[in-house]
Order: C-alpha cells, then sequence, then structure tokens
C-alpha cells in the first residue's frame, strides 16, 4: 500500500491530548469569567474604587460617564456647576461694572454734574477694574468653549486656579478700590445734598432706568468689594469637588490662600487709616502672614521706585544679612570680621510692555531698569527703606572663591555691600540672578574695553 504522507493526515483532535485540552477549556473559562467579573466591577477612573454599578442594558452601559462611581460621579456635576458659577458670577460682576460707568459715570461726565476730580474721587479706578474683569472673563470663557468643543462635558479640563493666577495683578486694584471706598461714599454723600441736579438724576435713574434693577448707586460701588470677598467662597467650592490628583488641585489652593492674604493685608490697612470698616476676615496661619508681610513689601518698593505695577516684576525677595566693610582688605580677614545686620530685599525689574495690554502672557519685553531695595525689618507696624535703592545698572557684583558663603556688590564710586544668607545655597542663587542683570544693564560695559575693578580704583574723573 503507498504510504501516506504525513502532511495529509487531518487531525480530528486538538494535537495536545486529551487531558491537556480538558484543562486548557477549563482555565478560558475561568478567564472569561474573571474578565467579566472585573469588567461588572471595573474600579473608578477618578477615585479607584470598585462600587460601580453592574450595567445590563449594552446601550447604557455605551454611555456611562468615563467609568465613574456614584460618588465621583455627583463629584463631577459639583465640580461643573462651581466652575460655571464662578465663570457666570464673573460675568455679572462685569454687567455692574460696566452700568456704572455707563449709566452713571458718563451721564454725570457730560453733563457736567460734577468735576474731573469729583468723579475720580466717587468712582476710583472703576476703569482699571473694568479692563481687567473683561480680559479674565475672556481667558476664563475660553477655556470653557474650548473644554466643550473637545467634549469636555464635564469641564475637567479647566483649570480656574490657574488663570486666576495669571490674572493675581487683578488683587492690588482691588485694594485701591476697597481703601478709597470709605472716602468714596462720604464724597458722594456730601455732593448729593449739595448739588439740586445730582440728587434729581440719581433719584430718577433708580426710578426710571430699568438697567438698574431699582437700585441705587451706592450699592453698586459697593459691587467690588462684593467681588473679591466672594472669590475665596468660590475658589473653596471648587477645590472641594476637585480631587487631589487634578492637575489644577494644587494651584486652586495657591490662588485661595493668595486672595486670603490680600483681603487680611486690605483689613490691615483700613485700621491704620483709622476706618471702623473691615472686609470678611479669614483665619490666619504662618503662610498668610508672611504673604501679608510680603504684599506690604512690595508696595513699600513700588512707592518707592515710582514704576507701573504692570511692568514691574518681583525676582526675588526675602531676608539677607547685609554689611558695609571699611576697606577692601575684609576678604583676607574673613567675612567674620563683618558686622552683619538682618535686612529685607527685594530684586525689581522693569519689563517693557510688548503690548498696550497690561495682562499680556506673551514673553516678556526687554528689561528698562533693575534695582535692589533694602529695606528693616519692620519696627513700629511700618518698614522703612535703609537708604535709596541701588540701581544695578551702577553696580558690579562678584564673588570670591575665599568667602564663598558671601557675594559682593559694589556701587562705582560710592559704597560697597556684603550679603549673605544663612543658607549658602540661596546666597549663590541671589548671587547669579543680582550679577545677570548687572550685566545686563552695566554702562561701563559699553566703554571700549574698560574692566570693573579699573573704573573703581580710578581716584580721580577723567577731565
Amino acid at each position: 500500500a503507498a504510504r501516506t504522507k504525513s502532511a495529509d493526515v487531518e487531525r480530528a483532535d486538538s494535537g495536545i491530548g486529551q487531558m491537556p485540552a480538558r484543562k486548557w477549556r477549563n482555565r478560558a473559562s475561568e478567564t472569561l469569567s474573571s474578565l467579566q467579573a472585573w469588567e461588572a466591577h471595573r474600579p473608578c477612573t477618578d477615585c479607584g474604587e470598585r462600587d460601580l454599578p453592574v450595567e445590563t442594558d449594552v446601550q447604557n452601559c455605551n454611555q456611562r460617564r468615563a467609568d465613574l462611581c456614584e460618588k465621583c460621579r455627583k463629584r463631577r456635576t459639583e465640580r461643573k456647576e462651581s466652575v460655571l458659577e464662578f465663570v457666570n458670577t464673573e460675568a455679572s460682576y462685569g454687567e455692574d461694572l460696566r452700568i456704572i460707568k455707563e449709566e452713571f459715570y458718563l451721564p454725570m461726565q457730560a453733563a457736567g454734574l460734577l468735576s474731573q476730580e469729583q468723579l475720580l474721587g466717587i468712582f476710583s479706578n472703576i476703569q482699571e477694574l473694568i479692563d481687567l474683569n473683561e480680559n479674565f472673563l475672556e481667558i476664563l470663557q475660553e477655556e470653557i468653549d474650548q473644554a466643550f468643543d473637545q467634549g469636555d462635558d464635564d469641564l475637567m479640563t479647566v483649570c480656574i486656579g490657574e488663570v486666576f493666577l495669571e490674572f493675581v495683578n487683578m488683587l492690588p486694584a482691588f485694594q485701591t478700590y476697597c481703601l478709597q471706598q470709605s472716602s468714596s461714599v462720604n464724597m458722594l454723600n456730601a455732593l448729593e445734598k449739595e448739588k439740586e441736579l445730582l440728587r434729581i438724576f440719581l433719584n430718577v435713574s433708580q426710578n426710571d432706568n430699568t438697567a438698574l434693577r431699582r437700585m441705587n448707586l451706592r450699592s453698586f460701588l459697593m459691587a467690588p468689594l462684593q467681588r473679591v470677598t466672594k472669590y475665596p467662597l468660590l475658589l473653596s467650592r471648587i477645590i472641594k469637588a476637585t480631587t487631589e490628583y487634578h492637575p489644577d488641585h494644587g494651584s486652586l489652593r495657591e490662588a485661595k490662600s493668595r486672595i486670603e492674604s490680600h483681603l487680611e493685608h486690605i483689613n490691615m490697612k483700613t485700621k491704620q487709616e483709622g476706618n471702623t470698616w473691615t472686609l470678611r476676615s479669614f483665619r490666619q496661619d504662618s503662610k498668610k502672614k508672611r504673604e501679608v508681610i510680603n504684599i506690604e513689601m512690595r508696595e513699600t518698593a513700588l512707592k518707592t521706585v515710582g514704576w507701573l505695577r504692570e511692568e514691574t516684576r518681583f525676582v526675588m525677595e526675602g531676608p539677607l544679612q547685609l554689611a558695609q566693610p571699611p576697606d577692601g582688605q575684609w576678604v583676607k580677614k574673613g567675612s567674620k570680621t563683618l558686622k552683619f545686620q538682618n535686612m529685607q530685599v527685594l530684586l525689581l525689574v522693569n519689563m517693557k510692555r510688548v503690548s498696550e495690554s497690561s495682562l499680556e502672557s506673551a514673553e516678556p519685553g526687554p528689561v528698562k531698569d533693575a534695582v535692589l531695595v533694602l529695606i528693616r525689618d519692620k519696627n513700629n507696624g511700618k518698614f522703612h527703606l535703609l537708604r535709596e535703592p541701588l540701581r544695578l545698572s551702577n553696580c558690579i557684583v562678584s564673588t570670591d572663591p575665599d568667602c564663598d558663603d558671601t557675594f559682593e556688590l559694589i556701587e562705582i564710586r560710592r559704597e560697597a555691600f556684603v550679603f549673605r544668607d544663612s543658607d549658602r545655597a540661596r546666597t549663590h542663587h541671589w548671587f547669579r540672578q543680582i550679577r545677570r542683570y548687572s550685566r545686563e544693564l552695566g554702562s561701563w560695559k559699553k566703554r571700549r574695553n574698560a574692566l570693573p575693578n579699573i573704573m573703581i580704583s580710578t581716584p580721580h574723573t577723567r577731565p
């Protein structure tokens, strides 16, 4: 008989024997059961819990929202509502600001009811608040629209905290308005008694202008105060509904801390000026106290240099130890021979604006000026400058390997200062930052082949 080729033989079994085949089928069945059980109790993508309801209907299963448990589903809903409340109330606040300008300020100005000085006294920096609100609201609305366009119906990609921190410059504007509120209301009351036409205009506006909702001017002037005190409450609601793993969680907490610190600072300033009213107070902690001190120091520094707030950047700030060596031989003797005093130091940089908007988030413009402001530790509740600010365009910064825990700053043809921090790494960081701006702005670099030490040691000015 012809021999049959092995390739022509058709096997009827699995090829692995009867017993292994049975075990394989049992294991496959167990695996399938495990996968079905995992699918029925798959973990929540937000919290990792496995208490999801079992969906029997295929259509309902496909419509489940990102495999969320009931708790996280409710949390996402609360977060969405809180985010929309933040944006919608910001829009309502902006509408009240627009009413103040268009229904009160402009008509009074056009009719000549009040002088420009009186208008400024009543309405303060209302135009600055309007500009800030428009820019802030525009970015917030763009975040919302972009989330919906990308299919993010829960607005999980909207980061309110990050946006708020980008617009932190609006907080000093609120402070300016709040501190003038008491005098603004007193001026309005006095002028209303004095000027009959003004009194008639305000009464007719309240009763006949439907845009005012039968509210008087004083009620609208309170809008910025009410808004700035509501920010912490709105941010708290969003924080409560945001998991700690969300990328915006840290920014939300930082934004809430910043606004509370500014409110505490406003309360402190109102007490110093003798006003009886205060904004809503918040629980103090060491971090907020430090931030309040930093705010006050920044104000002192800005007032000293006279720069615009939107053109100023605070590069570094904090405590440093300062000494003024009697001669240039201190390095040989060592820094232990110097007498150091504690000082608060701020490094300010004046940046040229690249656009008309003061809140432009693009690349900053060129550096126009940089100064080092030296402030004594607080005494009798106020900060005092040690001396006029040190302009880094007239300074040379150097360090010596024999005294690597200090650095020296020399004003050309004037004084020399030695600085150090309690932490050596931070001392080096201060040195690098100050040296960077002194090199960028140093006028001595423009001289032909001029060396800093030659310029300093020259006893007389060349005629």
